[in-house]
């Protein structure tokens, strides 16, 4: 089994009936769409913990509830702040914009996007009431 040589944590986030995400313009590059996260830090307890910190970072956001896992997280925004935003990169302007945008929670909207990976964006469109029905089952405590 080859090491880990890096671990992300991104989210299908939903805010309501919207799917948040980051639309990524580059310098000589058609613009596209990323989930919400970023990389596991050391510092990090938990990869969920990681997601926690990157949503704080990316959207000055506070997620609700529990996180539904399948090595893709899925939650819902609790609140945003942009201006609460810490993340690094955005006191990088040669690394391009980083605009948060909403955009309807459906598989024709997301098939619609240029969503990086393209994996992901299929998984997310074949899999629309899936990730609704786990984000609004309430949470049992053990």
């Amino acid at each position: 089994m080859p090491d880990i040589v890096k671990r992300n944590a991104r989210a299908i986030l939903l805010d309501g009936d919207e799917l948040v995400l980051i639309k990524r313009t580059k310098p000589g590059r058609e613009p596209y769409w990323v989930t919400v996260g970023g990389g596991v830090e050391e510092t990090d307890p938990t990869i969920e913990a990681a997601l926690h910190r990157e949503v704080f970072e990316e959207l000055g956001g506070k997620l609700e509830g529990g996180v539904g896992v399948q090595h893709i997280f899925a939650a819902r925004l609790e609140s945003m702040d942009l201006a609460a935003r810490t993340g690094t990169e955005f006191a990088k302007p040669e690394r391009g914009g980083y605009e948060v945008v909403r955009v309807p929670f459906s598989a024709e909207d997301v098939r619609g996007l240029n969503l990086m990976p393209p994996e992901l964006a299929e998984f997310i469109a074949a899999n629309t009431d899936a990730i609704v029905s786990v984000l609004d089952t309430p949470i049992r405590e053990a």
